[in-house]
């Protein structure tokens, strides 16, 4: 398996924190679902640097400090439910194209692990 990127989420207003982001540290809206922005440096063809900020999940119970994107969700599904870890949102195709799950962490911490579709 292979990490393609690592997004800390931030909880909090996505609108509210637009000024920060966008106009005093300079990054690019790189998604926005309303519930979920996502702030970015640099450009599409290079790994960029995100930082989002999240309001509410739209279709899980919690929401997750940090999303990690990996190249074989599936995988990384089965070798966190064979360790015995809580697994907070079940793996699901979400419809803006991504299949994900919520993983708890031993100390406590939410983790979103997705794939892009």
């Amino acid at each position: 398996m292979t990490v393609r990127r690592i997004v800390p989420n931030l909880a909090g207003d996505p609108s509210a924190a637009s000024e920060l982001f966008v106009d005093v540290l300079g990054l690019d809206v790189a998604m926005d679902h309303g519930w979920i922005v996502t702030y970015a440096a640099g450009t599409v063809t290079e790994a960029r640097p995100q930082v989002s900020v999240i309001r509410e999940d739209a279709t899980a119970p919690v929401i997750p400090v940090l999303s990690v994107e990996v190249d074989d969700v599936d995988g990384c599904h089965a070798r966190a439910v064979e360790r015995g870890y809580q697994i907070v949102h079940p793996l699901t195709d979400e419809p803006w194209g991504v299949r994900r799950f919520f993983v708890r962490s031993k100390g406590g911490a939410v983790v979103n692990v997705l794939q892009h579709r």
